[in-house]
């Protein structure tokens, strides 16, 4: 099953829907997605690498999942849904850390991310079970560790991981704490 985006007006309105690849060129229209940080039972963070195979920032270091909601899912149904796709997981505690926030990266090639992107937290369950299509490597983190990678070298990670860090540092570090055991 081919994905699509839902695309929005600058309000965030849906006005219409594109297949997802079609949609990412050097001019992407506005649309849809997330953005998920996931915390095993320690409070480490999965950061992960994504594929080579990646049309966008391929091999570059990221938040854990990322996606776009399809037409008449939620947000919270989508996350679950490349959760399990991406890193073969379910998750519990879904929570909102940065509900508005908003985008627009130019990655190397040339290729645009523009995105409204609602930014979630949530709780690993089950094992890893990486799908090496999507991630290539992936790293537990204590969230203090990455939070001074991602000021040292932000260069080595996904633009919107940085600006979702800078954004909602609190409250990852709130969510983080509030999983340990």
């Amino acid at each position: 099953m081919q994905e699509h985006v839902i695309l929005l007006d600058e309000h965030g309105s849906p006005i219409g829907m594109e297949e997802k690849y079609t949609a990412h060129h050097h001019n992407t229209p506005l649309h849809l997605a997330f953005s998920s940080w996931l915390f095993n039972s320690h409070g480490e963070c999965l950061v992960t690498r994504r594929a080579m195979g990646k049309k966008a920032w391929p091999g570059v270091w990221t938040n854990s999942v990322c996606g776009h909601p399809q037409e008449g899912e939620t947000l919270e149904q989508a996350m679950v849904r490349r959760c399990r796709y991406e890193v073969g997981v379910d998750i519990i505690d879904i929570t909102p850390i940065a509900p508005g926030f908003r985008y627009r990266e130019t990655d190397p090639s040339g290729i645009v991310e523009n995105e409204i992107c609602p930014v979630f937290a949530a709780q690993i369950v089950t094992p890893l079970d990486i799908n090496t299509e999507e991630v290539m490597e992936y790293q537990w983190v204590k969230i203090d560790a990455l939070f001074r990678s991602l000021v040292a070298t932000p260069w080595a990670f996904s633009p919107w991981m940085v600006l979702e860090a800078e954004n909602a540092n609190e409250q990852l570090r709130q969510f983080a704490a509030s999983v340990r055991q």
